[in-house]
């Protein structure tokens, strides 16, 4: 019997079917490839209601697939119960944690860790830039931006 999951995170971004999937995808293998993926619940969500149901973008699922990372996300808007149940929420740029924060303000008794994503960045890349106008290497360089914190976003929560 496994035990219960005890740390979560939601990761953030404006539609989540780039940025966010893109970070829930690859924390979940590197908390896999480390044996911990039964001590968390991870998944992603939207500030806006735009893509909900989707698949993530086309050109972010190649980029993970050429990284050996497959999922199967379906796009999903932030709740507010996920304020309560999530230990981390991590976003992508500032508007996201604005839109965040004023969400968090109208649930009572919230707990959620609101953070920038980037915030974990070694390499102090504060904002992961949305890749969805731009070409491959915008969806590889969110890919490497997630990696970084990812990595060391675990590291502090092992």
């Amino acid at each position: 019997m496994a035990a219960p999951a005890s740390k979560s995170v939601l990761f953030v971004c404006l539609g989540n079917i780039c940025r966010s999937p893109i970070a829930e995808a690859v924390f979940r293998k590197m908390a896999t490839d480390a044996g911990v993926a039964d001590k968390w619940v991870i998944d992603s969500g939207a500030t806006s209601d735009w893509n909900i149901g989707s698949s993530p973008d086309d050109r972010g699922l190649a980029c993970l697939r050429n990284h050996g990372i497959e999922t199967s996300h379906r796009a999903r808007q932030v709740t507010k119960a996920d304020f309560t149940s999530f230990e981390y929420i991590l976003c992508m740029d500032e508007n996201n944690l604005s839109d965040l924060n004023r969400k968090a303000n109208s649930v009572k008794n919230y707990t959620a860790k609101i953070e920038l994503l980037g915030s974990y960045d070694p390499q102090k890349q504060l904002i992961i830039k949305d890749p969805y106008y731009g070409g491959a290497e915008d969806f590889e360089k969110v890919y490497d931006q997630c990696v970084r914190c990812c990595k060391v976003f675990l590291e502090k929560n092992s």
